[in-house]
């Protein structure tokens, strides 16, 4: 089975893409150090598994996984994390990710579960779905973005120019926000999110 890695750490990923190329059934076709490095590898290389990590420059591998969907991508695609977040998991999940995995997993145990992945079997961690996917993202995509928006520094005006909203709407939703993440402020409601991951970094 062909296979595109991608991992922000150059080391990391040398070595996963070694020993996973050792596997006498296993070819490594491409590997990147980004995001949108490996949307596009994997849009000309047509591999049949991309193992991505999470958090990488300028695309995310939530990203990649959900822009492959979008397209009809027949790449399958596994998370290789050290993120166990309620956020990112259920994001992985709704993206249709047929595997996420915890980065400490032995690259032998990688490898079946690659194969299981390439057989058309679900292939995720028992130690990140069992705590995780109980807790549900209670922001509404709307919340999220306006929230994305307060992390980034963005003013009430701002933000109100930017989603066409008036300035009390949006105080509104900041309300809401903090009542439903039962948060002291706004820095503490993006604090809470981020550790959850129901906002991006």
């Amino acid at each position: 089975m062909k296979i595109v890695i991608a991992e922000d750490q150059g080391m990391l990923r040398g070595a996963i893409s070694r020993l996973l190329g050792m596997e006498p059934d296993i070819e490594i076709v491409g590997e990147a150090g980004n995001g949108e490095q490996a949307l596009q590898l994997i849009r000309k290389r047509l591999p049949d598994i991309a193992v991505l990590d999470i958090e990488m420059p300028f695309l995310s591998g939530l990203d990649v996984a959900e822009i492959l969907s979008a397209e009809g991508s027949t790449c399958r695609v596994a998370i290789v994390t050290t993120f166990a977040k309620s956020g990112y998991y259920q994001r992985a999940v709704k993206a249709g990710v047929m595997g996420y995995l915890l980065k400490d997993t032995p690259v032998s145990e990688l490898a079946v579960s690659l194969r299981k992945i390439y057989e058309g079997n679900h292939v995720f961690s028992p130690h990140l779905t069992f705590s995780i996917s109980k807790e549900l993202n209670p922001l509404t995509d709307r919340e999220s973005e306006l929230l994305s928006y307060l992390k980034e520094g963005y003013s009430v005006s701002e933000i109100s120019k930017l989603l066409y909203l008036s300035p009390g709407t949006i105080r509104n939703y900041i309300s809401e926000i903090l009542q439903k993440l039962d948060a002291k402020n706004r820095i503490d409601a993006v604090a809470i999110a981020l550790s959850k991951g129901w906002i991006s970094n």
